[in-house]
This record gives C-alpha cells, sequence and structure tokens, in this order.
C-alpha cells in the first residue's frame, strides 16, 4: 500500500503554511486527491514534484521566460 499524507504532512514536509498546500493542490498544481472533503496525498507523488522542480512544468509561480529556471517558489 501507498504511503498517504495528509495537508498537515505534506505542509511539514514541505515546511509551507496549510493554506498554501490548499491552495497549490486545490488548482491542481500539486498532486493530490480530494476524499470527501479531506485531502491525502502519495507520499512518491510528493517526493516527484519536488524532485522534478527544475522542469519548467513543476516550477510553480515561475514567470514564463524569467531566464531564472534554478528558482523553486511555491508561491
Amino acid at each position: 500500500m501507498k504511503d498517504l499524507l495528509t495537508l498537515s504532512e505534506v505542509s511539514t514536509f514541505l515546511k509551507v503554511p496549510k493554506s498554501t498546500i490548499y491552495k497549490l493542490a486545490r488548482e491542481r498544481r500539486l498532486p493530490g486527491h480530494k476524499v470527501g472533503k479531506h485531502w491525502r496525498f502519495v507520499r512518491e507523488e510528493i517526493e516527484a514534484w519536488v524532485q522534478s522542480a527544475g522542469t519548467d512544468d513543476a516550477m510553480v509561480g515561475a514567470a514564463a521566460g524569467s531566464g531564472n529556471r534554478d528558482r523553486f517558489s511555491l508561491n
């Protein structure tokens, strides 16, 4: 069985506020699954999302054509 994380656990893991995790998940910018009114996250999907932070598709909040491709922003 895959390891599931709660919103609070992902917040702690990524060291960002819960409100940011909720917003990113709701906007489908962070891989997550809604179960009823609760969010659940597969640890492997979150880790892969973090690892792919250097690619254009995973650069959340980066301005297109900014030329600064090594920056990673959650906001």
